[in-house]
């Protein structure tokens, strides 16, 4: 491992795009099967690691549904999220920021206190264990009806005090934001915060929906901005945050490559933009996985590492004391840390 790679390794830092039930990985997957009677459609870990070749994001859904059919019990939600919060120790995430699909759940009948049960109890042992604190974004799945994620919203109205937002995935192309405005709306007077996966495969006016009939308070993915100056001058001059998935977007093809990956061009113009994993058993890698490819890629500099890791706390739901904390923290690591990378800390 190299000086920056090893630099990257332990740079303290906060993921705010995480699907939990992305993080389930082969093996944990085929022992759930198991124990909870579920027939999976692969023979073996080897079938299922080489279906994993996806043509965009609808062909990946398809798999990702199929997968977490074998989330049934509390203790398989737990078992999920208490091993992607001891990755995310070992790769120095401080704070998580984790997405959960409920309605992906209860459509198969499973019930909504079950999956925030599971999730919430390990949260609350990765902050007391692992020193990871952790934030809940209920996410609606946007291929189906409005009707549908307002009884989610519903269901959610108990466990006001476990989730902070509420977000915006599944298939994008076809369902643009709009489409959700009630919902938002309620959810936002109930007194949760909004986010939204916008701009991905779809266009820049997702983006704009997402902002202004959402009023969302940071967009997921948002690398379609680009395409609409006006946009990206606003996202700018707001400072509003983007968080982007490098890998996820170089495995559903949304980049041809890593080195036309819009990150650093985001980045030169003010742009306030996070590095996350999105869905990382899936596509190759966690957060550092991430950061190591785009560095690699884009030949980022020390100095643009520590502003995207400074970024991903000031983008956080983290309080004002909290947040600052973490920044000293990685302020101090960076300080300690860069002076013997030599060259390989060099600004550019």
């Amino acid at each position: 491992m190299n000086a920056i790679s090893t630099f990257i390794e332990h740079l303290p830092k906060a993921e705010l795009h995480l699907h939990i039930e992305g993080t389930l990985e082969p093996g944990p997957m085929f022992e759930m099967a198991a124990r909870n009677g579920v027939e999976l459609p692969y023979a073996s870990i080897d079938e299922l690691e080489a279906a994993y070749d996806f043509g965009d994001l609808d062909d990946f859904l398809g798999l990702y549904y199929r997968g977490m059919s074998v989330l049934v019990r509390e203790r398989d939600f737990y078992d999920l999220t208490w091993a992607y919060l001891q990755k995310a120790r070992r790769q120095t995430v401080l704070h998580a920021e984790i997405f959960f699909d409920p309605q992906a759940h209860t459509g198969r009948g499973v019930a909504f206190s079950t999956v925030i049960d599971g999730i919430h109890r390990a949260l609350l042992d990765g902050e007391e264990k692992l020193g990871v604190s952790a934030k809940l974004i209920m996410c609606f799945l946007r291929h189906l009806e409005e009707d549908d994620a307002m009884q989610t919203l519903d269901q959610a109205l108990a466990y006001k005090d476990r989730i902070a937002a509420v977000g915006l995935d599944s298939s994008e192309l076809g369902h643009p934001p709009g489409k959700f405005k009630a919902v938002f709306a309620r959810a936002r007077a109930e007194g949760f915060l909004a986010v939204a996966h916008a701009g991905e495969e779809g266009p820049a006016e997702y983006v704009w929906e997402a902002l202004d009939i959402l009023r969302v308070v940071r967009i997921d993915h948002g690398i379609r901005s680009l395409d609409d100056a006006r946009l990206t001058r606003r996202l700018a001059d707001t400072r509003l945050p983007l968080t982007l998935c490098p890998l996820s977007n170089l495995r559903l093809g949304v980049v041809k490559d890593m080195p036309s990956h819009p990150l650093r061009e985001m980045m030169q113009k003010n742009l306030l933009v996070t590095v996350n994993s999105d869905d990382p058993a899936y596509f190759g890698g966690y957060l550092n996985e991430n950061y190591r490819a785009v560095q690699e890629a884009l030949g980022l500099t020390v100095k643009q590492l520590h502003a995207l890791a400074r970024n991903s706390f000031l983008a956080s739901f983290l309080g004002a004391p909290s947040r600052q904390a973490l920044i000293a923290r990685l302020d101090d690591y960076v300080a300690r840390r860069a002076p013997s990378l030599g060259d390989a800390g060099t600004i550019r």
